[in-house]
């Protein structure tokens, strides 16, 4: 008789190339704010769009965005401009998914292209029953992944910490309607 133990397998690494997400597309008159650049909640919605993808990529199980961590806009985008998103895996908790977005900008008539904004979410891995699911570690491979991936427990740290003042504060807010 065999006394064979069941164990769980051990979750392998994965390169941040194989969550890796391009998409590109074209910012149009109903796209834009009254500054006439592209509307920053578009842009938000595109960047959460992509990072679910790699967030899924990476680990092959349903995510949850659990913090927009941060969107950072450095230059507008206009009508004339394509907006290409990348976006990768840099960083994993046990449970957690950090996602990197790059946006780029691109004159369509010029060809110039800027770096226009950048952005950090964070995914929970969870199974079939809303389960949290251990996750792959990370393998930075560019200089570019590996910058990010340095940074990635540090960022944790702070995104642990703001999560607990903001639950310190929710306790404290109401939820009167004024608008009677």
């Amino acid at each position: 008789m065999n006394n064979q133990q069941t164990t769980t397998p051990a979750i392998i690494g994965k390169a941040c190339k194989e969550s890796r997400v391009f998409r590109t597309g074209r910012v149009f008159p109903n796209d834009m704010n009254n500054h006439k650049t592209l509307f920053g909640g578009k842009l938000m919605s595109l960047i959460d769009e992509a990072a679910s993808i790699s967030a899924m990529r990476h680990c092959r199980t349903n995510v949850v965005t659990a913090s927009t961590d941060s969107v950072d806009f450095l230059r507008p985008i206009h009508q004339m401009d394509s907006v290409c998103l990348e976006s990768f895996v840099t960083y994993t908790g046990t449970t957690s998914i950090e996602v990197f977005v790059k946006v780029i900008a691109e004159n369509l008539l010029s060809g110039e292209r800027v770096v226009a904004a950048t952005s950090f979410i964070t995914f929970v891995s969870r199974d079939s029953d809303g389960t949290p699911r251990p996750v792959p570690q990370v393998i930075p491979e560019t200089e570019e992944e590996k910058l990010l991936h340095e940074g990635g427990s540090k960022r944790s740290a702070l995104r642990k910490e703001r999560r607990v003042n903001s639950k310190a504060l929710a306790t404290k807010l109401t939820t009167n309607k004024y608008w009677d």
